[in-house]
């Protein structure tokens, strides 16, 4: 007969079978992640060969969905063996620059869209915040927008305003030297 002690040891070390599903559900999360990602970001990523091939077969038999699961299985189990912290850290970038660069399109969009329907005060607010803007340049884009508006013609001066600010916008991001700099929602 063995001791009690023995037997609560054994249950102490035992795998925890809720954890172990938990960390493959991740995996397959994970590679998941890894076949959606644009092609040029997966050759940006340092994978292992074996690894990388894998994926791009999912990424070939998406359309058959047997097929898929069983190569997305198969990848989570070619990841089960190495350290996937870098991808984790990797795709975590990757989803902060794309989330950074929405956000500073929808700070384009709102300038843009509060200049056509604003007046004096939103250009100087502008001015304010972006001292190196061309003022009449921005002028004209507005007018001609407005204009363009007016007579239900395609927005091409809108299209132009839009690009003027977004060149203004990330070439003074680009200069930001700590990376602080944040743009107040119009």
């Amino acid at each position: 007969m063995t001791h009690p002690d023995e037997f609560e040891f054994h249950y102490a070390v035992r795998p925890n079978k809720s954890e172990q599903k938990r960390e493959a559900a991740a995996l397959e999360d994970l590679a998941e992640r890894l076949i959606d990602l644009p092609i040029d970001r997966l050759k940006a990523l340092t994978l292992p060969q074996e690894l990388r091939e894998a994926v791009e077969l999912a990424r070939s038999i998406a359309g058959h969905h047997g097929a898929f699961k069983r190569q997305r299985k198969f990848i989570a189990k070619l990841m089960r063996e190495m350290d996937v912290s870098p991808i984790h850290e990797c795709l975590d970038r990757l989803d902060n620059r794309s989330s950074l660069a929405i956000h500073r399109l929808h700070v384009i969009e709102r300038w843009r869209d509060r200049l056509l329907k604003g007046d004096d005060h939103d250009l100087n607010a502008l001015m304010a915040e972006h001292p190196d803007a061309d003022r009449q340049k921005l002028r004209q884009l507005i007018r001609d927008a407005r204009k363009e508006h007016q007579n239900q013609t395609p927005p091409r001066s809108a299209r132009l305003l839009f690009l003027y600010l977004r060149e203004l916008i990330s070439s003074e991001e680009d200069e930001s030297v700590d990376g602080t700099d944040e743009y107040v929602d119009p």
